[in-house]
């Protein structure tokens, strides 16, 4: 059976790689999702969840922040300038900048970026807890 190589590499470090059955990103476009055999593909990430289902294991999230997608021959690259597993997010310490955020007062680009790399946060972690993983 195929299976897909995937790597997740943040700018400082290297999130998590491995095989794969499927993975699903958000693009501009919207969502994609890659299964093995997939056409090649190069697009840009947005802001959200990287869901994940590896060969072994349970599926678990990633919150990524910026940067790209490629798959070409069953490899997988999650090349982000954040990215985070969403078992490894502390929900209390995203839920105060979050809160420090939305508190601000002050609409600019970067507050509302913030306030969105803080709620994709807490979407991965919710979705590791839900999963039973946190």
């Amino acid at each position: 059976m195929a299976e897909l190589n995937v790597s997740v590499v943040a700018v400082d470090r290297n999130v998590w790689s491995g095989a794969a059955k499927s993975i699903v990103a958000k693009t501009p476009d919207g969502e994609i999702g890659i299964l093995p055999n997939h056409e090649p593909v190069l697009s840009l990430l947005v802001n959200g969840l990287v869901r994940i289902e590896p060969v072994e294991g349970d599926k678990f999230t990633v919150a990524v922040h910026g940067g790209f997608f490629s798959v070409d021959s069953n490899k997988v690259s999650v090349l982000a300038e954040v990215a985070e597993l969403g078992t490894a997010i502390d929900v209390d310490r995203a839920r105060a900048s979050l809160e420090r955020a939305k508190s601000s007062g002050v609409d600019t680009a970067e507050t509302l970026a913030a306030i969105h790399r803080a709620e994709t946060r807490l979407q991965a972690a919710n979705a590791a807890t839900a999963a039973g993983m946190h």
